[in-house]
């Protein structure tokens, strides 16, 4: 089991915009069945973790709303409406990927962001992998991909239409 931070960011390392959007991201061209795509990663991820504001983009945004068939976990101190497979959150991050864990069936788990709290599970020794998709497009503020210093090392790359894909490893602390 592997807990991934699977995401996409501009080249200038924003995963959304000052305003929150990811319209950006949304007019990119990128292949189904291409290098690390989304359709090849989902079938490995039994649960996912996010924070509100991300999951307040889904809701607003797509227009299926949350449809994903994982359980999640959502990290906030807003009011949400229930819905089904969706836990609201304020537990320790330690707390949560334990039942993240459990409730995943063996697969792995996916860190969606904000890139804070992909922080606090990499600050607590949580965080395996690190997967980009780097969009063609500069972004000059908004939210970080990653807010905190981390080592990483490469471990695949790949072209993916408009995107240059990269997979990491967490490296132990140097």
């Amino acid at each position: 089991m592997t807990t991934i931070y699977y995401t996409a960011s501009s080249l200038d390392g924003f995963i959304a915009d000052p305003e929150n959007s990811l319209s950006w991201l949304l007019s990119r061209d990128i292949a189904d069945d291409g290098p690390m795509s989304y359709a090849s990663f989902r079938p490995r991820i039994g649960a996912a973790a996010l924070g509100a504001t991300t999951y307040q983009w889904i809701l607003d945004n797509d227009p299926g709303g949350w449809d994903f068939t994982m359980p999640a976990w959502v990290f906030t101190h807003r009011d949400f409406a229930p819905q089904d497979g969706i836990t609201v959150t304020t537990d320790d991050v330690r707390e949560v990927h334990a039942a993240m864990t459990e409730a995943a069936g063996g697969k792995d788990l996916w860190l969606m962001g904000g890139g804070d709290l992909v922080g606090q599970f990499a600050d607590a020794g949580l965080l395996d992998e690190v997967w980009v998709q780097y969009a063609p497009v500069t972004l000059g503020g908004g939210a970080p991909l990653l807010p905190r210093r981390l080592e990483l090392r490469l471990e695949e790359q790949g072209q993916n239409r408009e995107f240059l894909c990269a997979r990491y490893a967490v490296s132990p602390a140097g």
